[in-house]
């Protein structure tokens, strides 16, 4: 059974695409990246599913219109309208490492990583606030607390990816909150 802690998002079904079950996905990355992952999985009724494409085809930069094994009309594809898109972490991983671009490395996939403030530790990143135009990292503290990181850029100086570490150079005081 698929966790979701084996998992990352990169995008989202949109609608279904004619009368064939074709569906139309936007991705956080190139089309012609995710065409490279074995499987596209989906939370259905609390449990992740993969579907395996038989046919894609690129519908725009960022967008691809999928055919997927057993779905073969739109109300088959109906179900999966405005859900998120994931995709297994280790096929990321491995596409990440080919790739060598933690630019395209979407924040989600940074949950579960210690974030430390220069050399001293300061929690482990347990979830991503994106609500707002400003992504947070929320951090959990070794004494159970929390506070909020923001997720820019500018602020990390080190990524271990193998790690699984972030370094940053925070603004004084936000660790103090």
């Amino acid at each position: 059974m698929i966790t979701r802690d084996e998992l990352i998002e990169i995008g989202t079904f949109n609608k279904p695409h004619g009368v064939e079950g074709e569906i139309s996905a936007t991705f956080d990355c190139d089309g012609e990246t995710a065409s490279r992952f074995s499987c596209f999985v989906c939370d259905v009724d609390g449990i992740y599913v993969p579907f395996f494409a038989d046919s894609m085809r690129g519908k725009g930069a960022m967008t691809l219109l999928l055919k997927f094994s057993g779905m073969d009309s739109s109300d088959a594809v109906r179900r999966l309208v405005n859900k998120t898109v994931y995709v297994l972490k280790r096929e990321y991983d491995e596409l990440q490492h080919e790739m060598d671009d933690a630019d395209e490395v979407p924040t989600d996939y940074f949950i579960g990583y210690t974030l430390y403030d220069g050399v001293e530790p300061v929690g482990e990143i347990v979830d991503i606030d994106d609500a707002t135009e400003n992504v947070l990292f929320v951090v959990e503290r070794g004494d159970g607390s929390t506070i909020l990181v923001p997720a820019a850029d500018d602020l990390v100086t080190d990524i271990d990816l193998d790690g699984k570490t972030i370094s940053m150079l925070l603004p004084e005081g936000l660790t103090d909150m």
